[in-house]
């Protein structure tokens, strides 16, 4: 069939938010999306270009589906085609087609022009804002929804606006409206991504995630709806108070603070320093005692001292965030961050992010074992194949970053909210058994 095609999604949410929409794209223009790579006539392949390690992941990626499929067309997409499209173009010939901005109105045209598939009518363009997404890609009962596109922030190191440009922010009611229609499908958690958050709205003046998340909360549905990437430097004080006040917004906090080291720190285009993140998080803990923190830190950007370390170790114990990642500082063309010195060995990098997640291991366990013995609402998203066994998330655990919970000897339904009694832990993942609350 020659207007079938399969979708490889490369890289974070923010990806798979478009890789939905590419799929909504192609249907409408009569297109059919298979889950099974070798029935499709074409493979899109969603890239990242966001660090080295994920340039390299898209091209292997590419490599590998040519190899595969020698005969099928293999179109490349996505923030490496949008930084790189004309060398792509000129280098790379296993791919039969380069396009960047899946948003442009072209774009399904040059897939089907790829295919030479039959032209369906283009859509009405007034029909709604850049389509709906039926198909998920994200397990039952969960979505992913993107409040803006690029960013603004400028910090040294990252390609973000090389890639996807300065800060759009979507209007307040197109995403309400979205959210709406995501849960009159029956969506239990709506996640809520941008390259920042907190800086919503800001390219029209003012932040209006406030007003946002106010609008949103009126919605009505048994769900809860959670807030990713918070730059820590566009954090609003007012965010404890309105999670008080509206419960449906969970006090779940992904605040990338990366350093705890004010020269690195300041190296990286950040305004604040560890005492003040430090006091941010205390006032989040104080208005709300049951808050759960993710961060995530970047070692090994240049002129790392051993000192500038120590006091990232010593920020790390005093914030004792529940979640964390840990990254190794990737130099990027075009950014300001490749022209510093001194280089960080990569041997005393890697060792640096080992160090942390070691001493964020125990600190995530010791949290995980307090929660032994309590009841928690789980949004389940899977049964284990030939076990009495299941597998969901808790408020307090984010999609693909956080731990699970399994859940023994239930019988559910993926896409389901139940409530779990913790038994016990199981590493980093929690165990538990269905509740008779």
């Amino acid at each position: 069939m020659i207007n079938t095609f399969f979708l490889e999604s490369l890289g974070c949410a923010k990806n798979q938010v478009d890789s939905e929409h590419i799929i909504h794209l192609l249907e409408r223009r009569g297109l059919v999306h298979t889950p099974d790579e070798e029935r499709a006539a074409c493979v899109i392949v969603n890239t990242c270009g966001f660090i080295q390690s994920a340039k390299e992941e898209s091209i292997t990626t590419v490599l590998d589906f040519r190899r595969r499929h020698p005969d099928k067309k293999i179109i490349l997409v996505g923030c490496l085609a949008l930084r790189y499209q004309k060398e792509l173009e000129a280098e790379l010939g296993e791919a039969d087609g380069v396009w960047g901005d899946i948003r442009h109105p072209d774009f399904p045209g040059f897939v089907l022009d790829i295919l030479g598939a039959p032209l369906s009518p283009a859509p009405d363009p007034s029909a709604g804002d850049f389509g709906e997404r039926r198909h998920l890609l994200s397990f039952p009962g969960s979505v992913y929804i993107k409040i803006s596109e690029g960013c603004g922030n400028n910090c040294t190191y990252c390609a973000i606006p090389l890639i996807r440009g300065r800060l759009q922010s979507r209007e307040r009611r197109d995403i309400v409206n979205e959210a709406r229609a995501f849960l009159a499908r029956g969506i239990r958690e709506i996640n809520l991504i941008a390259q920042d958050t907190a800086a919503f709205g800001s390219d029209r003046g003012a932040p209006e995630l406030e007003r946002l998340l106010a609008d949103l909360a009126d919605l009505p549905g048994d769900h809860w709806i959670r807030l990713l990437y918070l730059h820590p430097d566009h954090f609003s004080d007012e965010l404890p108070d309105l999670m008080t006040r509206f419960p449906i917004l969970i006090p779940y906090f992904d605040i990338p603070f990366q350093h705890g080291s004010a020269s690195v720190l300041a190296a990286m285009n950040r305004r604040g320093n560890a005492a003040a993140y430090a006091a941010l998080v205390d006032r989040i803990r104080e208005r709300l005692p049951r808050a759960v923190l993710r961060t995530t830190f970047l070692v090994g950007f240049p002129g790392e001292s051993e000192r500038d370390f120590e006091e990232l170790l010593a920020f790390q114990k005093r914030i004792a965030p529940q979640w964390a990642g840990v990254f190794v500082y990737s130099p990027e063309e075009g950014t300001p961050a490749v022209t510093l010195k001194p280089r960080v060995p990569k041997k005393t990098a890697l060792a640096r992010k080992k160090l942390l997640e070691e001493r964020q291991t125990v600190l995530t366990q010791a949290w995980l074992e307090h929660l032994v013995g309590r009841s928690v609402d789980v949004l389940l998203e899977e049964q284990v194949k030939g076990e009495a066994l299941s597998l969901g998330r808790a408020w307090f655990q984010a999609p693909e970053v956080d731990g699970l919970v399994v859940v023994e000897g239930a019988s559910v339904t993926p896409g389901e909210r139940i409530r779990v009694s913790i038994t016990g832990r199981a590493g980093m993942d929690l165990k538990g058994v269905k509740s008779d609350e």
